[in-house]
């Protein structure tokens, strides 16, 4: 078993990769996370996992759980309301369920701590406002894979700006970093989220996030 985040890094990384997680289940891969959350079923939750995966599952039979859970029975609602309310209503809980993760883990930091944790969280959009359209996440581009400079932050398609963020920590395009695109889901990131440095960089033909590898290595 992993040993759980103690540092403020750590437990920002963890954050961060539990964010992108939930932020792809509500946007690039929403079709299967409404999919999956059937009215008929039991209690079901979203949740975000560190490695960069997002689950639909029931909540954890362990009394008290290890960590807080996320939000109970976000299926029942589906039906209930229009699909971006329903998704809205699911990003805002997702939202509480992340700072609850994150300060659970925090909970030995001292003052100094916290207070940069909260700052280097408070950094990021939320996942409300990636999810409801508020903040964009990146558009379908096509640019050198793994560009660390000569792509610009704002592309003219069609007459039209379109902003460049990391698929994972939700940062906007800098020219100055690593970017690595994905050639599977086409979504970007930074190198240093997605651990790739520019030596490694060049030896790679092909791309695949962590999240596209999971999803792939699990069919």
């Amino acid at each position: 078993m992993a040993s759980k985040p103690r540092t403020v890094e750590e437990i920002f990384r963890d954050f961060r990769a539990r964010r992108s997680a939930i932020i792809r289940a509500l946007t690039h891969d929403v079709d299967e996370f409404y999919g999956l959350c059937d009215p008929g079923k039991d209690n079901l939750c979203l949740y975000g996992h560190p490695n960069g995966a997002w689950e639909v599952a029931l909540p954890s039979e362990e009394v008290p759980p290890e960590l807080p859970e996320p939000a109970l029975g976000i299926n029942f609602a589906r039906d209930d309301l229009s699909r971006k309310d329903w998704l809205s209503l699911v990003a805002v809980h997702s939202d509480s369920w992340l700072l609850a993760v994150a300060f659970y883990l925090g909970t030995r930091l001292n003052h100094n701590e916290r207070k940069r944790l909260f700052g280097l969280i408070n950094a990021l959009s939320t996942v409300f406002q990636v999810a409801s359209g508020n903040k964009p996440i990146k558009d379908k581009l096509t640019m050198d894979n793994g560009s660390k400079s000569g792509v610009s932050i704002e592309v003219a398609m069609k007459g039209e700006h379109i902003r460049i963020f990391c698929g994972s920590c939700g940062e906007k395009y800098n020219g100055d970093e690593l970017w690595m695109g994905c050639d599977i889901c086409e979504w970007w990131y930074h190198g240093r989220c997605v651990m790739i440095n520019p030596a490694k960089a060049d030896t790679l033909k092909r791309y695949k996030c962590p999240s596209c590898s999971l999803r792939r290595s699990r069919s």
